[in-house]
């Protein structure tokens, strides 16, 4: 693949795959390549009628589907600029975004446009239905769009009907501005990444020539991530259709058990999740046969059989077919991995961030080390702001083609984010071996200073809580000089079990010394309280912290 061009890696891929189904809504609607270059030929000849210009924005707010990927690769072959919108985000924030980024058209879902108004979003031209790609509002009465008139040039202009060799793409020029992807970590303020083109491809790369395993145009992958992040952007959606492969989008919320179920069907080559999805597979189904076999594993030989068959059932439950796991987006539950790596689970742990395009580290299960989240990618290059980088922790900082090139229309901070010598600040804290592997240990912002100085990773500490029996999450806050553990219990499977509310908040009450028997004894945890509902989470299921923050 000649990865000068992502453009161009879209119109050989159609070409290449004409007939090969390319996206599907799970237990729905399938789109083959050829289906693709028809709606993007119709949306193209929508945006030369609303007189739309190569660099003009185009904003899509939808939860995953197939028509949310042909609405961005028509946009983005065009020549105009796409700006995902995280669909979970409130109506307010929805109408800043769409103010923000200047964006002429929106494609949005039905349930969503409910709750927007048009009159709060006056620089737009034209809002559609994406599922349908019907107009919902146009500011100009005059302009014509339908979905039949579309259709009616489209087959006017190809009689004969649509042929590979009509799909052309433009070239785009490697440092010209791809995406702006707006941000929704736990700080609570959205910006604008401003992604160049050489950046994803800089991803697409890494994703297609040294990731593994290496897929190809008969691979299957079901998509779970929001394609307003950077990750299910790039790694799930763009890397999989430039190789010709099938996504399937999970177009409802993606449960356990609609995860599971899919999984079952549709049979996957990759899995790519976050970490509380294997977390919660674990601690429901593989936990509690974990803990009848603990005697059984510890014989050398009958161990060894009892760890391949959970070993091959958790294969199994994942669909049987892919060769491995990549985990990033969180950290990762120490007690989770420790007990994978024991039975050899193809798993690995990745780290990045929407600013790199997103992938930072990888490392193939085989060669991953027990807490690294891996090595820098090909044409990304780490450092450590640390006088000791393999014992002192400090800030990580990133350079390479990955990177993005400033936050969008905010000079301020596009400033503060990178070093003097161009080198960007991640604001997370870790170690690095001899070797490059890469170790987390948390958010700079989230670092609690102990009592005589000492960092106090708080994730690290929530692990340690989150492997209590009942605890579903936790977050460790700073609250009048100590430690205040917020715990979200399973009030679900206390009940299930006949445990009152009550008696389920005293059990994981009394496990408190037995949690602090573990930590240092300058992060102790005081206190402990219990949230009456699952904590409020990014769409990447990150807790947002800082609406949990009393100090």
């Amino acid at each position: 693949m000649d990865f000068t061009s992502i453009n161009k890696l879209f119109e050989q891929s159609i070409r290449n795959n004409w007939e090969r189904p390319a996206l599907s809504n799970y237990q729905g609607v399938t789109l083959a390549y050829k289906d693709v270059a028809a709606s993007i030929c119709q949306l193209h000849f929508a945006f030369k009628k609303l007189g739309l210009k190569k660099g003009d924005k185009v904003a899509l707010c939808s939860r995953n589907q197939a028509n949310w990927g042909v609405c961005f690769l028509a946009t983005m072959t065009y020549g105009a600029v796409p700006i995902p919108i995280l669909h979970e985000f409130k109506p307010e924030n929805i109408h800043y975004l769409v103010n923000h980024s200047e964006a002429k058209v929106l494609f949005v879902d039905e349930f969503i446009w409910e709750g927007l108004s048009e009159q709060e979003m006056p620089d737009l031209s034209v809002i559609v239905q994406i599922s349908t790609l019907e107009c919902l509002y146009a500011r100009k009465t005059n302009f014509q769009y339908t979905r039949e008139g579309l259709q009616k040039e489209f087959e006017n202009m190809y009689p004969e009907g649509l042929k590979p060799e009509d799909v052309k793409f433009k070239k785009e020029s490697p440092e010209s501005l791809a995406i702006i992807n707006y941000t929704s970590g736990t700080s609570g303020f959205s910006k604008g990444v401003m992604i160049p083109y050489r950046a994803l491809l800089c991803n697409l790369q890494f994703a297609t020539e040294f990731a593994e395993p290496q897929m190809n145009c008969e691979s299957e992958l079901v998509a779970m991530l929001p394609l307003a992040h950077m990750y299910g952007l790039t790694i799930e959606f763009l890397h999989t259709f430039i190789i010709g492969g099938h996504v399937h989008f999970l177009t409802r919320l993606p449960s356990p058990k609609i995860i599971m179920n899919a999984f079952s069907e549709i049979r996957p080559d990759l899995i790519i999740s976050v970490p509380l999805i294997i977390e919660k597979v674990y601690k429901s189904q593989i936990k509690p046969v974990a803990d009848r076999t603990k005697f059984f594993r510890s014989i050398p030989i009958l161990g060894q059989a009892v760890r391949s068959k959970i070993r091959n059932g958790m294969i199994e439950a994942f669909g049987g077919r892919f060769e491995e796991i990549i985990l990033g987006g969180a950290p990762f539950n120490p007690e989770v991995e420790e007990f994978l790596r024991s039975i050899d689970f193809p798993f690995t742990v990745g780290y990045g961030m929407t600013e790199c395009a997103p992938v930072i580290t990888y490392s193939k299960w085989s060669k991953t080390r027990k807490g690294s989240c891996g090595q820098a990618i090909p044409g990304c290059r780490i450092r450590i702001d640390s006088p000791d980088p393999q014992n002192t922790p400090g800030e990580i900082q990133v350079s390479g083609d990955n990177l993005f090139t400033g936050y969008y229309k905010n000079k301020k901070a596009s400033k503060e984010v990178f070093t003097d010598d161009g080198w960007l600040k991640t604001g997370d804290i870790g170690v690095m071996d001899s070797d490059g592997y890469l170790y987390l240990k948390g958010r700079s912002k989230c670092m609690i200073l102990g009592p005589s100085g000492q960092n106090i990773y708080p994730e690290e500490l929530e692990a340690v809580i989150n492997n209590a029996s009942y605890v579903v999450d936790s977050l460790v806050i700073e609250e009048n000089g100590g430690l205040t553990a917020l715990i979200y219990p399973d009030y679900h499977l206390a009940e299930q079990d006949g445990i009152s509310r009550e008696e389920l908040m005293e059990r994981i009450r009394t496990n408190l010394p037995e949690i602090n028997k573990v930590l240092p004894a300058y992060a102790q945890i005081r206190k402990v309280e219990f949230m009456p509902e699952d904590f409020e989470r990014t769409p990447k299921r990150n807790i947002k912290r800082y609406l949990y923050q009393r100090n």
